[in-house]
């Protein structure tokens, strides 16, 4: 199974950035493909941005431009470099496998509020 603890979430200003991480565990890490996921009140958890153990990348339109995934899997850590944020980037930001699996355990997210 699959653990993940995600932090760098904060309290921004429209325009500003701000760094995610997500330290996964597991010995098969580096074969997966990953994926930043968000969820804000009221609104399902929707898939933000992947990468696979290759290194290509995905993203969905509203953040193309201003987000970037990437990851170490030496350190087992991925990441999300969050340019330009947005109020509707405001969420609950989760990291998981491209396609979750019940056998792993969802993490407590990282809170993203972008506000002036």
């Amino acid at each position: 199974q699959v653990q993940f603890v995600e932090s760098g979430g904060d309290l921004v200003q429209p325009g500003g950035s701000l760094r995610l991480s997500c330290a996964a565990s597991g010995s098969l890490f580096s074969i997966y493909t990953m994926a930043w996921y968000r969820q804000a009140p009221g609104k399902q958890r929707e898939l933000v941005a992947q990468i696979t153990n290759g290194g290509t990348t995905n993203y969905v339109n509203s953040v193309k431009g201003r987000f970037t995934i990437s990851r170490d899997n030496v350190k087992r850590t991925m990441y999300l470099q969050m340019n330009n944020l947005k109020p509707e980037d405001t969420a609950v930001y989760y990291c998981n496998l491209l396609v979750p699996r019940r056998l792993d355990s969802w993490g407590q997210g990282t809170q993203v509020t972008v506000s002036s």
